[in-house]
């Protein structure tokens, strides 16, 4: 099992920044890839931005030269930095990691922008 936990969510102003993180435990060693979903008011999960063990990433592109995924080498942690937050930014993020075929999720933190 591989237990995850999100953490740095909270109420920022647009044009702002946040970071997340999102730490990772238990059976970690066979993890093929993190990832970073978020699930806006009233919508669908969505992939945000992903990462594998060989750090490739993806992102959405709605988030494209604004976040940045990035795992910790030793892969305990992966973070979202998260700058030039917008209105539409505002969900509940999610992490994900996939080992193997099974895919296991965090409880999720909430990002609010607003004035």
């Amino acid at each position: 099992q591989v237990q995850l936990v999100e953490s740095g969510g909270g109420l920022v102003q647009p044009g702002g920044s946040l970071r997340l993180s999102c730490a990772v435990s238990g059976s970690i060693f066979s993890i093929n890839s993190m990832g970073w979903y978020r699930q806006p008011p009233g919508k669908q999960r969505e992939l945000v931005a992903a990462i594998t063990t060989g750090g490739i990433t993806t992102y959405a592109d709605s988030v494209k030269g604004r976040f940045t995924i990035a795992r910790e080498n030793a892969g305990n942690t992966v973070y979202l930095q998260m700058n030039s937050l917008k209105s539409e930014d505002t969900a509940v993020y999610y992490c994900q990691a996939t080992r193997i075929i099974n895919v296991f999720w965090g409880r999720g933190t909430q990002v609010t922008v607003s004035s």
